[in-house]
């Protein structure tokens, strides 16, 4: 019997079960006060009067209006780019701990984002949401007790003055809350390692010590290395290893165009739940069945 299992799913659904709904819009805006409130003494918002929006009536309107639209050459251009000289208090208090490079969906060159304490907490806060949220989803016990293997860049960042650079996927897993070090594969040791190839090879060799029940990472990524999987202990799908796989967390890009080669690499049907974590940070995650991320 999943002891375990049973106390952890059983304390989910109880903090869901107590979880009042709330009024969206309402907390949008309140989250829009407080980011101006606190950059209000900044470079920029001191620029754009930031007090003044602050007393406005209509918050929504006056940012929107005061704050112009910017695209990364613009906000790097003018701003940012005084973050990686050294400078401070520019559009956030103090300095960012990290920069995550990205190069988006345009350009070639890597973009460096700015990665604060407080973006890292906001990761950490959504990723706790959607484990109470799993409690929405038909999954058995024992689930509870699997471990989830994390695929991403490697944790190995590059010091850089009195930051670390790396992409967003490494420096979440970096951050990982220490209660789940003990569910969390690939592990730091494989975490770390920079080649991709060699990162994937080390998980073959590895996979059939783990007992995975649940995924995340970019569609592309995680097929790429089921079939490595597969390939190494010449297995007919991913289940003849994990058998208690249930539940895949993609991100990255939309998982659509993969569903049908990803699912020909299962054994049995998984639950697919969507998220949308970028560079910028956790914009959206599925807590529903019925919903994705980006609905």
């Amino acid at each position: 019997m999943a002891i375990l299992g049973n106390i952890i799913k059983g304390a989910i659904h109880l903090k869901e079960t107590f979880t009042i709904e709330k009024d969206l819009w309402k907390e949008q805006q309140e989250v829009l006060h407080n980011l101006l409130d606190t950059s209000k003494n900044t470079e920029f918002g001191r620029y754009y009067n930031f007090e003044t929006i602050l007393n406005s009536q209509d918050l929504p309107s006056a940012f929107a209006e005061k704050i112009l639209f910017f695209d990364y050459n613009k906000i790097n251009g003018e701003w940012w780019h005084k973050l990686y000289e050294g400078h401070e208090n520019v559009t956030w208090p103090g300095q960012p701990s990290y920069f995550a490079l990205s190069s988006g969906t345009t350009g070639k060159s890597s973009k460096r984002i700015p990665v604060i304490d407080e973006m890292i907490e906001s990761i950490r806060a959504s990723g706790l949401k959607q484990v109470f949220a799993l409690s929405n989803f038909d999954l058995p016990v024992d689930f509870f007790e699997k471990e989830i293997m994390m695929l991403g860049i490697s944790t190995n960042l590059e010091e850089q003055n009195d930051f670390k650079e790396g992409e967003i996927s490494g420096i979440s897993a970096v951050n990982i809350p220490f209660w789940f070090r003990n569910y969390y594969k690939l592990g730091e040791e494989i975490a770390k390692i920079e080649d991709w190839d060699k990162r994937v090879e080390h998980i073959a060799q590895r996979a059939a010590d783990w007992d995975i029940g649940a995924l995340s990472g970019i569609p592309s990524w995680i097929e790429l290395m089921l079939q490595k999987v597969i390939e190494y202990h010449n297995l007919k799908n991913i289940n003849e290893i994990w058998p208690n796989l249930r539940v895949y967390t993609s991100g990255g890009i939309a998982f659509g165009p993969y569903e049908k080669s990803f699912n020909a690499l299962l054994g049995h049907p998984i639950t697919v739940i969507d998220t949308y974590l970028a560079s910028e940070g956790f914009i959206a995650c599925q807590t529903r069945p019925e919903t994705k991320a980006c609905n």
